[in-house]
């Protein structure tokens, strides 16, 4: 299933992708793609439905329908770091002997199509194309072999970023993770049943049509069950929380010389399988 939120900004409704690209209307029988309705028996009821007998939604999703974050209620937004060995490299960084974690905050959260917002006064504002996790059964110490019956799904992330707030500032790098806008999620969250591979998804990146980033999930150090896992050490994860697993090479800081984003461009990205993204870039 492609699951996915619709609607005005704040008002999203639940939806489905149904096999003529058409939206659904969920809300009769789920009150958000959110927390609970995310676990495996709830995804088993939304699988036996009959698509054909959910509303119709008027327009074309990401052209004339706007599309929310696909997923809502997000607890915690968790993203690792330098987990493609070369961009680690290009970053001047080393490979990491264990996961890199930090935070982007929920209020960074928007649709895959809404625009992005530069920092006041920011230089140094950055792209990354990155496969989302979207955890459905909750856990904690989730044992590797069992992590991906722990995963709802996955999606489409691009984790804007903000270097010199990053790298530049001291402390963590989570104040250059989670301006707002940061966090676009979706087009929609693509049931863990219908990606065979998650470690086998091409995934790419382009500003005003050039590609800056091709890549592929194979490349991963670490990767989705290590990291379910991982993680589960730390914390309890929960139904509806968000995993960024990283960034394959050619991110505007590692172009030489970099390249940072400025308001009035366009990003592209998208995932085998997990749908696009476009972004305006705008001043704030």
């Amino acid at each position: 299933m492609k699951l996915l939120r619709y609607g005005p900004k704040g008002q999203e409704k639940p939806g489905v992708l149904d096999p003529q690209g058409r939206v659904r209307d969920l809300s009769g029988v789920v009150t958000d793609i959110a927390g609970h309705y995310l676990t495996t028996q709830e995804l088993d009821k939304l699988r036996g439905l009959d698509l054909n007998s959910l509303p119709l939604v008027s327009g074309t999703p990401q052209q004339s329908l706007r599309l929310g974050p696909c997923v809502g209620a997000v607890g915690k937004f968790i993203c690792i770091g330098l987990n493609y060995s070369d961009h680690a490299a290009e970053s001047g960084m080393e490979v990491p002997a264990e996961p890199v974690v930090f935070n982007k905050w929920t209020s960074a959260i928007c649709g895959p199509d809404d625009d992005v917002e530069i920092p006041r006064g920011s230089l140094k504002t950055d792209w990354e194309v990155e496969l989302g996790v979207v955890i459905g059964t909750g856990g904690r110490y989730i044992e590797e072999a069992d992590a991906l019956k722990h995963v709802a799904g996955y999606c489409v992330i691009n984790d804007v970023s903000e270097r010199q707030y990053q790298l530049e500032l001291g402390g963590t790098w989570d104040k250059g993770k989670g301006c707002d806008t940061f966090g676009p999620l979706g087009p929609w969250l693509v049931t863990a049943d219908e990606i065979a591979d998650p470690h086998a998804l091409n995934l790419w990146l382009e500003v005003d049509g050039h590609r800056y980033q091709n890549g592929n999930t194979s490349t991963m150090v670490f990767r989705v069950p290590a990291l379910v896992s991982y993680l589960s050490r730390f914390m309890s994860l929960q139904p509806g929380d968000v995993i960024s697993t990283g960034t394959p090479p050619g991110v505007g800081l590692g172009q030489k010389p970099p390249v940072y984003l400025h308001a009035g461009q366009v990003m592209r990205l998208g995932i085998d399988g997990l749908g696009e993204q476009r972004q305006r870039t705008i001043s704030i």
